[in-house]
């Protein structure tokens, strides 16, 4: 296609890294195993622009990879890397140095604090975490030296929506990099380069893949400057994602805003039913009018994904939450979402949160593509093992 600018995304999700004119008229972009790469003669080796110098560096598959995710978030390019969180340490390296003040969001994926913590305080980077609600107020926090605000929007296991427009604008008057998480949305819930950001990542390990089958991330920046930050970083980390698993995270791309659909209309009745059970102390998913951030995803977003939380009483002991929990059929206990099944995931909030204060046992569930009211019927069965 020429000219996409005229498309639905829907239209350009489905076209998006696809060149079947240099393939012979293939329509997916192969895989491309590579690491040697040839060069004609010895003016070609010492040609800096050549397209591709190594296979690490760049391929045919990879360059088709990026160049759809920076179409679907918006951005000017990405890089490619070999988990959702070698994409956050990934971006984290290229913007910071040591001395360097850092503020990062106290709703973060739990392995990416522990990287800030242990990794990032190491090299002599001043990392301070801050409240997911503080929005513009992020300027009382503001250094000489900070250089980087981190985003993750809704958060991690709560879901606490972040006003990234008023934090940005914030970041841009003192010329500081903004960085959101954004796999929550996929690129297709919500936007963060359009509210501001500089730079946007993701697992695409989640919905983007969408059959639990890869270990992929992505980071797209907004301008050509800051790409050439991040893709020097990744070559000097020795950073780059796997040939198979772009192969399936370009195939995936093709059906992802209808799996979002599908995970929403699917998630809906199953969060409705929790509503109405007594053994519930709190439900956490942006949707709900009174979750911290619900009127700023109704301002910012286009819809919700298939997470949520809940929040046992604390009445519950660990032997009858194990009983509820072993007792369900369709939500084994697995540590990812965004596959084609549920799942649901013990959560320790007050490891993962410095501000944590609400009592009980903390679940996240991740609703699939399985029949609704099998779903809730497996509930049903289940949570009467909670009875003391």
């Amino acid at each position: 296609m020429s000219d996409k600018a005229g498309y639905h995304r829907e239209t350009k999700l489905m076209h998006a890294g696809r060149k079947p004119d240099d393939y012979f008229g293939v329509v997916n972009p192969p895989i491309c195993r590579a690491s040697t790469i040839l060069y004609k003669d010895l003016a070609a080796y010492y040609d800096l622009d050549t397209n591709f110098r190594y296979g690490r560096m760049g391929n045919p598959l990879s360059q088709a990879f990026e160049g759809a995710m920076a179409e679907l978030e918006g951005g000017f390019n990405a890089i490619s890397t070999s988990s959702g969180l070698s994409a956050i340490t990934t971006a984290l390296w290229s913007f910071l140095k040591a001395g360097d003040h850092f503020l990062m969001v106290d709703s973060c994926y739990p392995p990416a604090r522990f990287f800030v913590t242990k990794q990032l305080r190491a090299f002599g980077v001043d990392v301070e975490f801050y409240d997911p609600m503080i929005g513009a107020d992020i300027q009382s926090l503001i250094r000489e030296n900070t250089a980087v605000i981190y985003m993750e929007t809704p958060g991690s296991a709560s879901f606490d929506v972040q006003d990234v427009p008023a934090i940005t604008a914030v970041a841009k008057a003192r010329g500081i990099i903004t960085i959101v998480d954004n796999t929550y949305s996929s690129g297709i819930l919500f936007s963060p380069l359009a509210h501001g950001a500089n730079i946007v990542l993701q697992s695409c390990a989640k919905y983007i893949g969408g059959h639990s089958d890869i270990n992929l991330g992505v980071v797209i920046a907004d301008n050509e400057a800051h790409y050439k930050t991040l893709k020097s970083c990744a070559l000097n980390l020795g950073v780059c994602g796997a040939a198979e698993d772009m192969y399936l995270a370009l195939r995936g791309l093709r059906t992802l805003e209808m799996r979002l659909k599908q995970a929403s209309k699917g998630m809906q009745p199953v969060l409705a039913w929790f509503q109405n059970r007594p053994e519930i102390a709190g439900l956490y998913s942006p949707m709900l009018a009174d979750h911290p951030g619900h009127d700023i995803w109704k301002r910012d977003f286009s819809g919700v994904n298939g997470l949520f939380s809940v929040l046992l009483k604390p009445e519950y002991t660990m032997e009858s939450i194990a009983r509820f929990v072993d007792s369900l059929e369709l939500f084994p206990v697995g540590s990812s979402w965004g596959g084609y099944e549920s799942l649901i995931q013990p959560q320790d909030m007050k490891a993962y949160r410095s501000d944590w204060k609400e009592e009980g046992f903390f679940l996240r569930f991740q609703i699939g593509n399985e029949n609704t009211q099998d779903l809730i019927a497996d509930l049903e069965q289940g949570i009467s093992n909670l009875k003391i």
